[in-house]
């Protein structure tokens, strides 16, 4: 699996670098955007790893970039950064999902392996015969991603909060909320709010069952 990195911290690089070849992946890491687009445009990449703040072009111009020539390769966003409106730009730019700094390893490996996988599931659709299959629903939302958080909900037999599924599914955190707020607009998932002792209270949410995903379970 060929992993392209864009960040311009050489040390982080170096890392990951280190991280992938030791799971016996095909690193190759670029300093800035501009350089690291070239190298997807000649060569392609299976997983791409885009820095926030970068010289040149930055992440976000970066994804946009990378969208304009492939919808499907997974990219996961290297940021400090969990505020929701963020997040928000980065997905509505074509963004897969959030790898947070500082990077954990472990969280890292599992949140690659996790994206691979969707992108295979996303080719096998397509290779099936008679079936349409898009690479996005909107701009934004994934189908291969809103099929993988549909179907934890329906199996889930109690709500959920944006934490615990982020933790379950192994989605960083704005990704699910984004998906769950979606889903909420076509009236397939409804909050529940939860009072809490203090605080603000933290939506729980539901999958609003109808005869057909109650035939799934069953």
């Amino acid at each position: 699996m060929k992993i392209l990195i864009m960040d311009d911290d050489q040390s982080l690089r170096y890392m990951l670098k280190e991280i992938f070849t030791f799971m016996g992946w095909s690193p190759i890491a670029y300093p800035n955007g501009r350089e690291g687009l070239k190298e997807f445009l000649n060569h392609g990449a299976d997983i791409i790893l885009v820095d926030y703040h970068m010289p040149e072009i930055d992440g976000l111009e970066t994804v946009r970039l990378i969208r304009e020539h492939d919808l499907q390769v997974p990219i996961l966003v290297l940021t400090v950064d969990e505020r929701q409106e963020i997040a928000n730009r980065f997905l509505d730019e074509g963004a897969t999902d959030f790898a947070l700094k500082p990077v954990k390893a472990p969280d890292l490996i599992a949140r690659v392996q996790l994206h691979k996988r969707l992108l295979d599931m996303t080719k096998t659709y397509q290779a099936t015969p008679k079936i349409q299959y898009e690479a996005f629903v909107t701009k934004g939302i994934s189908q291969s991603t809103l099929s993988y958080i549909e179907q934890y909900l329906i199996d889930s037999e109690e709500p959920s909060t944006v934490e615990v599924i982020s933790h379950e599914l192994g989605l960083a955190t704005p990704t699910v909320y984004r998906y769950l707020t979606y889903l909420c607009q076509q009236g397939k998932v409804q909050p529940i709010p939860s009072y809490q002792k203090t605080g603000r209270p933290k939506n729980r949410y539901h999958w609003i069952q109808s005869e057909s995903s109650k035939l799934l379970r069953d």
